[in-house]
């Protein structure tokens, strides 16, 4: 996929960093996949046709493939070294690109990848042409809260040691804008909710360690590539201080936003209509 000169995230590096993803450092992604399995086992339907979106080494495509129905899951992944342990059927290709015919799908399921799209709108426009009718959408996204820790221990860090700062974290969507966005792009029913998972790490450097493992750094395009010693230095301190624990050890906070749609289809309900006003 090429960059475009406006994007928000280098898309080479996000690769990269999923490339270099360390097996059995992504404990956040296997709960977060349980957590979906979870909410999927309260929807009352079958899905022939599943596509599990950002699959990473196919943790959640094959919690998918052993639900009782026996879905045929499609594993879709931009770095072929995740994707190369996947189950098959398996396709390379970036969130922001979709590339499957409309109508191929009852369940799109996807595990944090969404929030590294640059055009969120525009992703969840596609997923929802490529559900069938009475299809669903269930995703699972960084929301705004993930590593407020982090973002303003960097953030103070950086202002102080080098007068200015850089991007450190991406951004992330608010729980009140989701539904509205899942609204925009076209879906029936529309919900979103969150949750958020608390991990505590020895260091700050423990923490960004951990980050680097699961595949999860900066790629932000306009990010600043190196911080110095002594910021790294100061970020720490400041983050221990903020936020640490009796035990001497500090708190990552990760907001998780659920996000359910459907494709619209005719025996959906609607909404009542309210009561017209009339005015004297």
């Amino acid at each position: 996929m090429e960059q475009a000169a406006n994007s928000l995230f280098d898309r080479r590096a996000w690769r990269a960093h999923r490339d270099r993803a360390v097996p059995g450092a992504d404990f956040l992604h296997q709960e977060v996949a349980a957590r979906l399995i979870d909410r999927l086992d309260l929807v009352n339907r079958d899905f022939a046709a599943t596509l599990d979106l950002g699959a990473r080494d196919g943790a959640l495509t094959r919690a998918l493939a052993e639900i009782p129905a026996r879905p045929t899951v499609v594993a879709a992944e931009p770095s072929l070294k995740l994707l190369a342990r996947t189950p098959t059927p398996r396709v390379c290709t970036d969130p922001e690109l979709i590339p499957f015919r409309d109508a191929s799908f009852d369940l799109v399921a996807s595990c944090l990848a969404l929030q590294w799209c640059g055009d969120l709108p525009g992703a969840l426009i596609q997923l929802r042409r490529a559900l069938k009718p009475d299809g669903l959408l269930l995703a699972a996204l960084f929301g705004g809260s993930t590593l407020v820790e982090l973002r303003t221990a960097l953030f103070e860090a950086e202002l102080a040691e080098e007068g200015g700062v850089s991007p450190r974290v991406s951004p992330t969507v608010e729980l009140g804008d989701a539904a509205a966005l899942l609204q925009r792009a076209g879906f029936a029913m529309p919900v979103a909710d969150s949750e958020s998972i608390t991990v505590t790490y020895p260091s700050m450097l423990a923490l960004m360690r951990d980050l680097r493992g699961m595949g999860e750094t900066n790629a932000l395009a306009a990010r600043r590539r190196f911080l110095s010693r002594a910021t790294l230095a100061r970020a720490g301190a400041i983050y221990a201080e903020r936020f640490g624990t009796a035990d001497e050890r500090i708190t990552a906070t990760f907001e998780i936003l659920f996000l359910t749609g459907w494709a619209p289809h005719p025996s959906q309900p609607t909404p009542r209509p309210g009561p017209r006003r009339r005015i004297a």
